[in-house]
């Protein structure tokens, strides 16, 4: 199929390119980035006047839910909520049921994943066989069936012997582990940041130390076994400290934070809507606010969704007795524009943090505009308002941002030049 999108202004952070002009697709990839080439007649055009252009988003953890966990979301219902956000490749964590530990779940996935075309999948292999800490998974396979990372969640290795070891057998073969550096002990119990907010609503407390000191440890062990590391997540001002200190000792290492966290904070809480607990969890303003200008900065180069869909009933117990988590990926863009619009990032370093950066920190195939590569594009307008919750597509609606107005609407997200969402 040969397309021409005319007239946008295409934004590549990867290569610093701004500028209104024209892209020219055919074959699934970009032929041609301005003029067309000699003899291209475009089948079909997009006026893409007011648009902006850029590398489709990349996401670094979107819960696919599949396999095991049907009710709360599915492998077509979560990518096509993805692609209605602007996203065009994303990684699963590996908490799935059968967990993502051998090949034959990474192969399921994909190919469900290929059947609904609604985005790239990027599969996150389990560290650990049955996320359980103990035993290494078989790593090398899980490589060569298509996993990119490995991980092991929240769920932690109880031995550190044990995830040295992991640690030196990734960095034998290269591997990149991505850590959810939360300590299993000091946030045992926990449901909320631990501060006035949850003393003042009776919650368990989770420490700022819960995060911090697993990090402090497991920067060390990056240190000494050489492994390139990935840390997702991340809550806490010092924690990202702690990130920008081992950057400048050269360690390999890179980071995330949900984009949640840069919005909201614990003292969402206070009328104990189920809708914002979330683990790790929220925390305070000058968490938020260090996060953020960790962002700006480049020390986090990745902005993720984080997104966890959930089934209704998971969220209308008592706070503490609800399951975790937001369904946020089919928001990803606009709700991420309240942070252009609100003056913190301008707009080019936006999309950074939401393609060229995530994909540099796991080495996808994705995240900028090349010609000769992949036509995995998101067109959306700035200049007009999403109201969250229209035409809701993920099977999760467990959405604290639901009802709100929010800047920019996606209007086409493109996948190898093929329209995967058009609003």
């Amino acid at each position: 199929m040969k397309l021409s999108i005319l007239g946008a202004r295409v934004i590549d952070p990867a290569t610093g390119l701004d500028k209104v002009t024209d892209i020219h697709i055919e074959a699934c990839k970009i032929i041609a980035l301005g003029a067309a080439p000699a003899g291209f007649v475009a089948v079909d055009t997009i006026d893409a006047k007011g648009l902006v252009a850029a590398p489709g988003l990349v996401d670094l953890n979107v819960a696919l839910r599949e396999p095991g966990y049907s009710r709360k979301g599915s492998i077509n219902s979560e990518t096509r909520a993805a692609a209605a956000g602007g996203v065009t490749s994303l990684c699963c964590p590996p908490k799935t049921k059968p967990v993502l530990d051998t090949s034959a779940v990474a192969e399921l996935i994909l190919d469900r994943a290929r059947e609904a075309g609604n985005t790239k999948v990027f599969p996150i292999g389990a560290l650990s066989k049955g996320l359980d800490g103990e035993q290494l998974a078989e790593l090398v396979a899980l490589r060569d069936a298509g996993c990119v990372a490995f991980g092991n969640g929240l769920e932690s290795f109880r031995n550190t012997r044990t995830l040295c070891r992991a640690l030196e057998y990734a960095a034998t073969f290269d591997l990149t582990v991505i850590f959810n550096s939360q300590d299993h002990d000091l946030a045992e119990g926990g449901l909320a940041h631990e501060g006035p907010t949850a003393s003042f609503l009776g919650l368990p407390g989770i420490p700022e130390t819960a995060e911090t000191v697993a990090l402090a440890r497991d920067l060390l062990l990056v240190e000494q076994s050489g492994v390139r590391a990935h840390f997702s997540q991340l809550t806490s001002a010092r924690g990202v400290a702690l990130i920008a200190q081992a950057q400048a000792r050269g360690l390999p290492v890179t980071a995330d934070v949900a984009l949640y966290q840069l919005i909201l904070t614990d003292e969402a809480l206070i009328d104990f809507s189920s809708l914002y607990h979330v683990q790790p969890p929220l925390r305070t303003r000058a968490d938020r606010d260090g996060l953020r200008e960790a962002v700006k900065s480049g020390v986090v180069s990745a902005i993720s969704s984080h997104h966890q869909p959930h089934e209704r009933d998971a969220k209308l117990a008592p706070f503490g007795a609800t399951e975790p988590g937001i369904s946020s990926v089919e928001l990803l863009l606009p709700l991420a524009m309240t942070l252009v619009e609100d003056g913190l990032l301008d707009l080019p370093t936006l999309l950074a943090r939401l393609s060229a950066g995530p994909a540099q920190a796991l080495r996808l195939p994705a995240g900028k505009l090349a010609v000769g590569g992949p036509a995995d594009i998101v067109l959306f307008d700035p200049a007009t308002s999403t109201v969250a919750g229209e035409n809701w597509r993920s099977k999760g609606e467990n959405c604290p941002f639901i009802g709100h107005t929010l800047p920019g609407v996606v209007r086409y997200t493109l996948v190898d030049g093929r329209i995967s969402h058009q609003a």
